[in-house]
């Protein structure tokens, strides 16, 4: 079903008032707490560890000001004066009081937000590329096509309870930065021969307890056939997938039993029965959708003193060094702004700091702003000529920390400080081994690193596509961490493997730091990354300088 954009906050609010009806049941205790379990999954609301849960939807990581002052406003009126950014391009509140909610949604929908489908067994939010629009190496802007995707899955009846949990994730780039091979399906755009755009696809993708790449089903899919298509492998999975289960219930698990030819058929055949039943609305549609992301007014103005100020302060040649990425408008950069600085919550976000990028992006970033897989936020389109501007007022907030990409970049999940399915915390790992190498003062030699921490199996910190990966696991009541080597989710995709036992909290930072010095040793110039070196050598040097007794 397809939303109009005058229409669309109506029903946000229709369906926040529906939900308010139920919390009101619930706490006069009309709903006991498995009834209204259901309910308050399909709008994004969990039981945590010490308190409720709202996740919100940031569709495709893009986001307005006025849309990040709203998300301010509910970290300082009903949370504890933060939100948490989570790998999904999703943003969480850990501490509203249950009576709160329903506010909180009606604050979202006034500016065309909500929490549907953040939860439960459907499609859950579509994400992206964070440089979506103004990447350098971009084959189209994927924004389009997620919104599409968006709008054709949001209460879709067929799928509102399929076997498991459905991510959808799309790649515009020559480079994917979705990370496409770990979705229950994968969207790269890229051309035919006679330069019709179209898509990649990819089935079977997922983390968790079986972690498994993708695969590709379709090697190209046509422009116009990408509703009937995607709606075809969510059909066939949602009949073939097993319910007997729910470890086993994932697309992954069943293109892996089943086999890729066997499903590539059911598909095929699904999509030419249902390709009938679309009449070119979704293409009316898409036309819109592509108009409504045409690119901003492009400034075409010298860089000004741009490079002068890199000269004049290291400082900001380091920040310019590390946190921007190139832009397909020359003059312009997109910036990167961490959400790490060391001894930081990675992810964590004051309702003072959304302000100031919500300030920032419309006096600097023609009003559009990102967040990221990396639990970061970006803006996307800076001219250079104030990129010193920005450093000043990010600096003076503390957001201007430059390790984008480094090894103090650490994604993590929220662990055992807050989620009730996790076995170890992640949180204090995580800062004590930014604030290990950052005392090092190694990060810039050790250049690109990707470490990512997971306080359980479920694998919501993506520990498996690190470069090097951490999983708390609980060990007889005590924390023990496992270490993985060698993953991947954009070069060359890859699962870490396991490198051998776990390490107590405590032995986490010096294993690292003797498998950074091992990397120093052996790379062959300081261009070669840690994942480079890796794939070179293999796992056995960076094995025995973990588990130095073995050797």
């Amino acid at each position: 079903m397809f939303d109009a954009r005058p229409q669309h906050n109506e029903y946000l609010r229709h369906r926040a008032q529906q939900f308010r009806q139920q919390v009101e049941r619930r706490l006069d205790g009309s709903l006991t707490e498995d009834e209204f379990r259901p309910l308050r999954l399909m709008n994004g609301v969990y039981l945590q560890l010490h308190a409720y849960m709202l996740r919100v939807a940031i569709p495709y990581g893009t986001i307005s000001p006025d849309q990040m002052r709203t998300l301010a406003l509910l970290a300082e009126k009903w949370d504890k004066g933060y939100g948490h950014w989570t790998t999904r391009q999703n943003i969480q509140y850990n501490w509203p009081k249950l009576v709160d909610i329903p506010d909180m949604l009606d604050a979202l929908a006034d500016v065309g937000l909500h929490a549907i489908q953040t939860s439960g067994n459907t499609i859950r939010n579509v994400t992206t590329d964070a440089f979506a629009g103004a990447a350098a190496d971009e084959v189209a802007d994927p924004r389009p096509y997620a919104e599409l995707l968006r709008q054709w899955s949001t209460d879709h009846a067929e799928f509102q309870f399929l076997p498991r949990k459905f991510k959808i994730a799309v790649s515009g780039g020559k480079k994917d930065r979705a990370v496409i091979a770990a979705h229950d399906i994968g969207l790269r755009l890229v051309s035919n021969d006679r330069g019709e755009l179209g898509y990649q696809v990819w089935i079977g993708g997922g983390l968790g307890r079986t972690p498994l790449l993708g695969k590709v089903v379709r090697e190209y899919l046509p422009e116009a056939d990408l509703l009937p298509y995607i709606e075809a492998i969510i059909a066939a999975y949602n009949l073939s997938g097993r319910r007997d289960n729910k470890y086993k219930a994932r697309i992954k698990i069943t293109v892996a039993e089943r086999g890729l030819d066997v499903m590539r058929e059911e598909i095929e055949a699904e999509f030419q029965r249902r390709r009938q039943a679309f009449t070119g609305a979704d293409q009316d549609l898409l036309a819109a959708l592509k108009s409504l992301y045409a690119p901003p007014a492009f400034r075409n103005e010298p860089e000004g003193d741009y490079e002068e100020r890199r000269a004049a302060n290291p400082a900001f040649r380091s920040w310019t060094d590390t946190n921007l990425s190139a832009h397909k408008q020359e003059g312009y950069a997109s910036v990167t702004v961490t959400f790490k600085a060391p001894g930081q919550t990675p992810g964590d976000a004051s309702a003072e700091q959304m302000r100031l990028l919500a300030d920032l992006a419309e006096r600097f970033g023609h009003h559009d702003l990102r967040i990221s897989h990396e639990q970061n936020v970006v803006l996307p389109h800076v001219h250079k000529s104030d990129l010193f501007a920005v450093y000043q007022e990010l600096k003076a907030a503390g957001l201007a920390t430059a390790n984008a990409g480094l090894i103090s970049d650490i994604v993590a999940c929220p662990g055992m400080d807050y989620c009730t399915l996790a076995t170890a915390r992640s949180i204090p790992i995580a800062q004590d081994i930014a604030a290990h190498f950052r005392a090092r003062g190694l990060e810039e030699e050790i250049g690109k690193f990707n470490i990512r921490i997971s306080g359980c199996i479920n694998a919501c910190g993506h520990h498996h596509l690190g470069h090097i990966g951490i999983l708390g696991l609980d060990r007889a009541g005590v924390e023990n961490y496992q270490i993985t080597l060698g993953g991947d989710g954009y070069d060359i995709p890859a699962i870490g493997q396991r490198a051998g036992a776990g390490f107590p909290a405590e032995e986490v930072v010096p294993a690292i730091d003797r498998l950074i010095d091992a990397y120093l040793e052996l790379r062959e110039s300081p261009e070669e990354r840690f994942i480079d070196a890796y794939r070179r050598l293999g796992v056995a040097p960076f094995k025995a300088a973990l588990y130095p007794a073995d050797a």
